[in-house]
């Protein structure tokens, strides 16, 4: 199924000159205390944007740790897929971890400072055998085993400790973006706490469905599809806002939707939900995988193709495995998050914790939604 509204050429390189300026405060509805400033003339001035990578689209290196061939120059692996045979897929332990179970050390308390035992897993994953392919050139297949391979890792570390608390699968693409490696891989590190941003979406979304009964993530999957406004102003009758249905809808499988987020903290960033309710990723079914690697495949596909070379990041957001959580099945929807780095966050970002974003959402959408791609 295609997205509503698909134009049948590219937008301008710069919107935003060719359209309304916009300037607003968006407050993100499902964690109000995170808002986003749409400055859209300041795209217009000269600023430093976070270099595009030239990709190495080599399919071996010699002397790449991660290439087919070269796996005594990895830590021990976890597991392989398929399970026999060459590999398409490898896990790993990080060589460089962040937090591991070599030692356990018990907390500590001193005045005001506090530490808690760095326990937990540090695990790369390398995504595919050929060293420098890109997520959008991976097959369906592929993608499709690759996000089984997370599930049933995550599955398999939450069930061995139950100390763990949450396990998050991440993937870099550049440096900006963490990456150190080129062959493409994901990490995966779970933590015995719960990162902070994942707990303020599930107690807001708890917050949320105890008073409207419904999944905050629902109603705006259902706003996205539904939902249709002009709003004109009082005095001159002019339209100040025009909302359409579909405005911020990237790409739409049959289980799955790619948005723009109407208060997006990055230019390009895009999120990927399942369409029917589900809190916890561990949960998705294998019926589910195809149509989440189509979904994801196109959705990259159109960044790459408005973006290419664009340093990025996306990750898992799913409901944690603790005892404080078990009253959010209804409340929670898991999501992956792509944010592409296209601009160097400015002292005003870091000091106040106030996104800018200089391409209004709504204007990225169309742009990435006027992407033809092949059906194949």
């Amino acid at each position: 199924m295609t997205p509503p509204a698909t134009a049948k050429t590219p937008a301008p390189p710069h919107p935003q000159a060719d359209e309304k300026a916009v300037r607003e405060i968006r407050i993100n509805p499902i964690v109000p205390s995170e808002s986003v400033l749409v400055a859209t003339a300041r795209g217009m001035r000269p600023k430093k944007a976070e270099a595009k990578v030239e990709r190495d689209t080599r399919a071996h290196v010699e002397t790449c740790p991660f290439c087919r061939g070269n796996e005594s120059m990895t830590p021990p692996q976890i597991a392989t897929y398929p399970a026999t045979g060459p590999w398409d897929i490898r896990i790993v332990e990080n060589l460089y971890p962040v937090l591991g179970d070599d030692r356990q050390n018990p907390n500590l308390s001193f005045g005001l400072q506090q530490t808690i035992d760095g326990y937990g897993r540090h695990e790369v994953i390398i995504d595919h055998a050929s060293h420098g392919i890109a997520v959008h050139e991976m097959s369906e297949p592929h993608l499709a085993m690759l996000f089984g391979a997370y599930r049933a890792r995550m599955r398999q570390l939450y069930d061995s400790n139950s100390r763990l608390r949450y396990v998050l699968v991440f993937k870099n693409f550049g440096p900006a973006a963490g990456a150190s490696i080129a062959h493409t891989h994901s990490q995966l590190i779970a933590t015995p706490v719960i990162p902070d941003n994942v707990q303020t979406e599930v107690a807001n979304s708890r917050q949320f469905y105890l008073k409207q009964h419904r999944c905050i993530f629902c109603s705006l999957i259902d706003e996205a599809l539904t939902f249709e406004a002009t709003i004109y102003d009082r005095e001159s009758g002019e339209i100040r806002r025009a909302i359409r249905v579909g405005q911020y809808v990237v790409e739409r499988g049959r289980r799955f939707i790619a948005v723009k987020p109407f208060a997006s903290r990055y230019e390009w960033e895009v999120h990927v939900l399942p369409l029917a309710h589900q809190a916890d990723f561990l949960r998705l079914k294998d019926d589910d995988l195809a149509d989440l690697a189509r979904v994801m495949r196109r959705t990259m596909a159109r960044l790459d193709a408005v973006l290419g070379g664009a340093q990025f990041n996306y990750f898992i957001h799913s409901l944690p495995h603790d005892v404080n959580c078990e009253d959010c099945d209804a409340s929670y929807h898991w999501h992956i998050e792509i944010t592409p780095r296209t601009s160097i966050p400015t002292g005003f970002e870091l000091g106040s914790g106030l996104f800018v974003n200089t391409v209004a959402p709504e204007a990225a959408a169309e742009r990435l939604r006027a992407v033809e791609l092949p059906e194949n």
